[in-house]
C-alpha cells in the first residue's frame, strides 16, 4: 500500500502543473460538486416536503388548540350545571299546574344567559324524565325515540362527557357537535341528560383558513367541520380514502388521494373529562408541495453543470500561468504569518507575481517600522499618563475654595466692632491654625487626627458665624483610627458642603454629624446634615459631575476634587457615595483601605 502511494506520488511529481491543476479540478471540484449538487437537490426536495409536513402538523396542532378553546366553554358550563342547585330544583319539582312550570322556567334563565354570553355555545337543552314538566326547547321530556338513540343510551350508561355529531330537534333536526353529559340528582334519585351544542360557525371559520383539505371527525366518523363545506355532515366512509383511516393512530402517513401520492396527518383530540375523542385530519398531495422544488432543483443542477464547464475551461486556460514563483512567494507569506518579519522575497519579474513580491517586501519593512513606532508610542504615552496623573493630583489638592475664610474674617470683624467678647480670640486662633495648616499641606499624606482638627476648627468658626441656634455639630471619632494616614483636605470639603449647601436655607436647628469607623482594615467616613436635602434628579446630576474633569459649576468643585482624588489614589472602587431626601438632609460617605497605596 505504501509502495503504491509512493509510486503515485512520483508520477504526480512528473506531471506538469497545468495538467495537475486540470486533474485536481476534476477530482477535487467537478466530481464533488456534481455529487453535492445531486445530493442537495434531493435533500432540498425532501426538506421542502418535510417543512410542508411540519407546517401541516403545526397547523393541525393549532387547530387542536383552537378547537379545545372552543369546546372548553361547554365543558366549564356543564361542570357548573352539574352542581347547580337551582337546576336541580327546576328539574325535580313535581308541578301541579302549568302556571308553576312557566314560573319556574321564567325564574331559571341560565341557559339563555350562557348562549348570549358565549359565542361558542349554539344551544343548551336538558332531557328529563319528569313528566310534569313542559317542553320549552330548553327542558325536554325523554320520549321513546329519544331514549332509543345511541347518544342517549351512551350518556345514561356511564358518567362523564362524550361528544357526538347529533340532530337537534329544537333546530329543525340540524346536526351539531354536542357535549352530552349525564347529570345525576342523588337527593331525588333521578337523572337527566345535558346537551350543549357547539356553534358550527366557529368551527367552520377556523377550518376554512387552512391551505389543505382539513376536517374534524367525531367518534362515529362524521365530519363536524371541513375545509370543503360539502363534506360537513358526511361520514368519512363516503370519501375514497376512508379505508386508509381505519384504526389509524395519530401520526403522518403516505397514501394515494385522487390517484396522486399524498400525505395525511392525523391528530387525536381528547377533551377534558371526556371518555371519547375527536380526530383532526389534514390531507395534501406531494406534487402540490414539491413541484416548485423540482423546478428549482433542475435549474440549480443546470447552473451547477454550466458553472463547472466554464470553470474547467478557465482552469485549462490559466493553469499555464501558475508557476513555481507563486509557491515560493506563498512560503514567504507563511513565514510572516508565523511571526518572522526578517523574510525577504527573492521572486523577481514585472508581472503581477513580481509586483506582488515587491509589495510584500515593502509591507514587511513597513510592519517592522510600525511595530517600532507603536512600541515607542506606548512608552511615551505611559510616561505622559503618569505625568498627567501627578499634575491632576496636585491641581485638585490646590482647588479648595477659600471663600469661607474671608466670610469668617468679615464676621469676626463685624462682631468685634459691635461687641468685644473674649471668644473672638479663640475664633481668630482657630482661623489662623486653619490658614497655617492649609499653607503647610503638600502632596504627602497626613494623620487622620490632623485632618479632624482642621474639621473641628472649621465647624467652630462656622458655628461662631451662624450662632448656636442655627448650627450645632457632633464628632463621633473612632479612637483606633487617629494615626491612620489619609490624603490631606479630604474630609473638610465634605463638611464645608454640608454647612454651605445643606444648611443654606435652614434658619435654626442645623446639625452636622461626622463619624469615622475602623473595621476590617478599612476606614469609613460619614458626613451627614439635617438640611434641605437634594432631589433624585439633582443627585444624579451631581453623581455625573463627580466624574467630569471640566465641570464649571463652582459649588461642586470640592466634592468633585475629593471624589477624583480618592479614585486616582485608591482606584475606581473608591469614591464618594451620596444619599439624600428632600427635607430630611444629605449623607456623604466613603471608604478607603488602611495603608493603601496610590495607583498613579
Amino acid at each position: 500500500m505504501k509502495k503504491s502511494i509512493r509510486t503515485m506520488g512520483q508520477r504526480m511529481n512528473n506531471i506538469r502543473i497545468k495538467k495537475k491543476l486540470i486533474i485536481s479540478f476534476i477530482l477535487v471540484v467537478f466530481v464533488p460538486v456534481l455529487i453535492v449538487g445531486i445530493f442537495l437537490t434531493v435533500a432540498f426536495r425532501q426538506n421542502v416536503l418535510d417543512q410542508a409536513t411540519q407546517q401541516i402538523t403545526n397547523n393541525v396542532e393549532r387547530i387542536k388548540k383552537q378547537t379545545l378553546d372552543i369546546i372548553r366553554m361547554p365543558i366549564e358550563i356543564s361542570d357548573k350545571l352539574l352542581v347547580d342547585s337551582r337546576l336541580t330544583n327546576v328539574v325535580n319539582t313535581q308541578y301541579s299546574s302549568t302556571f308553576d312550570v312557566v314560573k319556574a322556567f321564567w325564574d331559571y334563565r341560565d341557559f339563555k344567559d350562557y348562549i348570549q354570553l358565549y359565542s361558542e355555545i349554539y344551544n343548551i337543552r336538558f332531557y328529563t324524565t319528569n313528566m310534569t314538566i313542559l317542553d320549552n326547547w330548553e327542558f325536554l321530556k325523554v320520549t321513546d325515540p329519544i331514549a332509543e338513540t345511541d347518544w342517549y343510551k351512551s350518556a345514561m350508561e356511564r358518567d362523564g362527557i362524550h361528544w357526538e355529531y347529533i340532530k337537534d330537534e329544537t333546530k329543525n333536526n340540524r346536526r351539531y357537535l354536542s357535549l352530552i353529559r349525564k347529570i345525576t340528582f342523588p337527593t331525588y334519585r333521578t337523572s337527566g341528560v345535558l346537551v350543549i351544542g357547539v356553534n358550527q360557525d366557529e368551527l367552520n371559520a377556523m377550518i376554512s383558513q387552512e391551505p389543505f383539505d382539513t376536517m374534524i371527525i367525531d367518534d362515529n366518523g362524521y365530519m363536524i367541520a371541513a375545509k370543503n363545506p360539502e363534506w360537513v355532515g358526511k361520514n368519512i366512509s363516503e370519501l375514497d380514502f376512508a379505508s386508509k383511516l381505519t384504526n389509524k393512530a395519530a401520526g403522518t402517513y403516505e397514501f394515494k388521494y385522487d390517484g396522486k401520492p399524498s400525505k395525511i396527518v392525523i391528530e387525536d383530540l381528547q377533551p377534558e373529562s371526556s371518555f371519547n375523542r375527536l380526530k383532526i385530519v389534514s390531507v395534501f398531495t406531494i406534487d402540490s408541495i414539491v413541484s416548485g422544488a423540482n423546478r428549482i432543483s433542475l435549474l440549480g443542477l443546470g447552473i451547477i453543470l454550466l458553472s463547472l464547464v466554464i470553470a474547467f475551461v478557465m482552469i485549462y486556460i490559466f493553469s499555464a500561468i501558475i508557476s513555481k514563483r507563486m509557491l515560493v512567494l506563498n512560503k514567504d507569506l507563511n513565514k510572516v504569518a508565523m511571526g518572522d518579519l526578517n523574510v525577504i522575497s527573492h521572486v523577481t519579474g514585472n508581472d503581477e507575481i513580481g509586483i506582488l513580491s515587491k509589495q510584500f517586501n515593502n509591507m514587511v519593512v513597513s510592519i517592522r517600522g510600525l511595530m517600532d513606532e507603536v512600541a515607542e508610542s506606548h512608552k511615551q504615552q505611559a510616561q505622559l499618563q503618569l505625568r498627567q496623573k501627578e499634575i491632576k493630583l496636585k491641581m485638585m489638592a490646590s482647588q479648595i475654595n477659600p471663600h469661607f475664610l474671608f466670610n469668617a474674617l468679615e464676621s469676626i470683624r463685624m462682631k468685634a466692632h459691635i461687641k468685644g467678647e473674649t471668644e473672638i480670640s479663640s475664633i481668630v486662633r482657630m482661623l489662623g491654625k486653619m490658614i497655617r495648616r492649609n499653607l503647610e499641606i503638600g502632596a504627602r499624606k497626613i494623620a487622620l487626627k490632623d485632618e479632624l482638627e482642621m474639621v473641628r476648627c472649621y465647624l467652630e468658626i462656622q458655628k461662631f458665624r451662624y450662632g448656636n441656634d442655627r448650627l450645632t455639630f457632633r464628632l463621633d471619632i473612632d479612637a483606633n483610627g487617629q494615626e491612620i494616614e489619609i490624603p490631606p483636605l479630604i474630609i473638610q470639603p465634605l463638611i464645608e458642603n454640608a454647612v454651605v449647601h445643606g444648611l443654606e436655607n435652614v434658619a435654626e436647628g442645623g446639625f452636622v454629624w461626622l463619624k469615622t469607623e475602623v473595621s476590617d482594615h478599612m476606614l469609613r467616613v460619614e458626613v451627614s446634615d439635617n438640611g434641605v436635602g437634594i432631589s433624585d434628579a439633582k443627585i444624579n446630576e451631581i453623581n455625573e459631575s463627580l466624574h467630569d474633569m471640566e465641570e464649571e459649576e463652582e459649588y461642586r468643585i470640592g466634592l468633585r476634587n475629593v471624589h477624583q482624588r480618592l479614585v486616582m489614589i485608591y482606584g475606581d472602587g473608591y469614591g464618594l457615595t451620596l444619599t439624600s431626601e428632600l427635607g430630611a438632609g444629605t449623607r456623604i460617605t466613603f471608604e478607603i483601605p488602611i495603608g493603601g497605596h496610590s495607583l498613579a
